[in-house]
């Protein structure tokens, strides 16, 4: 595996607005970063009950001059050439989750008018303070749905990768519910079994499984078939806040309060390895007020080779899958959440002063042996693996016990 050949560096930071309008209880953090599976948008919850719907790549930023172009999808550069602006959503509570969806163009012509150009578009789901998900025409600002039914915050939501609208929301009512946006939003079912806010939801990207993280100790496991309880991911000691799949669906993290980020085989519930965070005060000028890294947020990168953290020592790290310390840090201000661009190269950060900063990501170039790693894993469970005649040695590389 190639290692993170410099550490990350800040390229660009957005501050939001503070319209007089809105009190102190409106919020300023960033809680939230998305971007859209294309790459051609950034979404940002501000704060102040805002969404902002920024185009990419940034423009009149330092940002634009180091940006590969040619790494972004055709959609993503037709939308540039079409000089798309930047959009505001006026939620009216304060926002926690965010998350892209595109809406197939067969679906178009749906009786409330979604998509009504015939073509496919994107869609952005909110997660609001009262309970609500607003979902959302990115392009024209058009809102297509409420989806009424959690009781408290709606704390996070992922949408199922395979392009089929069923989202997955998360709540401080100790509740995962699934919808399905091709029914007009109809709820399709609730998940109980937690005992505490649920802070994250992640949905492997093979569609078969969801992981949910609440503030207990254990993570949980669901079948995104049947909708009901796998099994339950316990290792850690404190409360569970963030969790993502790997791009093949081979592997499990999950970050909590007790500074370890655990990655799991979700296959057969094993622990594969443990990410300690120890505070780096040699880097820091914080003096005594560092004495944690109670983790914020953790996400995969898009090729399945690193990891990047945030943690309240305020510091950016970034794994290499095969180590257990960082290849690479950089200090920043009381991160909450990250989130890697799908074609690679930058991570976006949340911080609680409702900032967002970009940073640089090593643009990586895959071995064959984990190119073909990643294409067998992304149809093959790890059972079927270990079925295969095949040597030892190379069912452990397989499934991510050897690297």
């Amino acid at each position: 595996l190639s290692r993170c050949p410099e550490e990350p560096v800040l390229l660009a930071e957005l501050k939001p607005s503070r319209p007089q309008q809105y009190d102190w209880k409106s919020s300023c953090e960033t809680w939230s970063v998305a971007f859209s599976p294309d790459g051609a948008w950034f979404a940002w919850s501000q704060g102040h009950c805002i969404v902002k719907l920024i185009p990419w790549p940034l423009e009149e930023a330092e940002l634009c001059k180091t940006l590969d172009r040619k790494s972004h999808s055709s959609k993503a550069e037709a939308r540039s050439r079409a000089g798309a602006k930047e959009k505001t959503l006026e939620c009216g509570q304060i926002v926690w989750g965010l998350a892209f969806s595109s809406w197939p163009a067969a679906d178009a012509g749906h009786p409330d008018g979604t998509c009504a150009t015939g073509l496919s578009c994107l869609i952005l789901a909110t997660g609001l303070n009262d309970g609500q998900i607003r979902v959302w025409e990115v392009q024209t600002g058009h809102l297509l749905f409420s989806l009424l039914g959690h009781q408290d915050v709606v704390r996070d939501l992922s949408f199922a990768p395979n392009g089929s609208l069923i989202l997955v929301s998360a709540s401080r009512d100790k509740t995962l519910r699934v919808w399905d946006l091709s029914r007009d939003g109809r709820q399709v079912q609730v998940l109980a079994g937690h005992v505490q806010w649920v802070y994250c939801c992640s949905i492997s990207p093979d569609c078969s499984m969801l992981c949910s993280a609440a503030g207990e100790k254990a993570a949980l496991l669901w079948s995104m078939r049947s909708y009901t309880l796998i099994r339950r991911l316990e290792g850690h000691q404190s409360s569970v806040v963030s969790c993502d799949f790997s791009p093949d669906s081979a592997l499990l993290v999950t970050a909590s309060y007790d500074a370890c980020v655990i990655m799991w085989d979700p296959y057969t519930g094993e622990q594969l390895r443990t990410l300690r965070h120890v505070p780096l005060h040699s880097v820091l000028d914080h003096g005594s007020d560092v004495h944690t890294s109670s983790l914020r947020s953790v996400c995969f990168s898009p090729e399945g080779l690193y990891l990047a953290t945030v943690a309240d020592d305020r510091l950016l790290r970034i794994w290499a899958l095969e180590l257990r310390s960082p290849v690479a840090f950089a200090p920043m201000t009381n991160g909450l959440c990250c989130m890697y661009f799908p074609h690679g190269g930058f991570i976006a950060t949340g911080t609680r002063d409702g900032h967002v900063q970009f940073w640089t990501a090593p643009r990586v170039l895959s071995s064959l042996k984990h190119l073909c790693r990643k294409a067998l894993r992304t149809f093959l469970t790890t059972y079927q693996v270990l079925a295969l005649p095949i040597p030892r040695k190379l069912k452990e590389f397989l499934t991510y016990r050897t690297f």
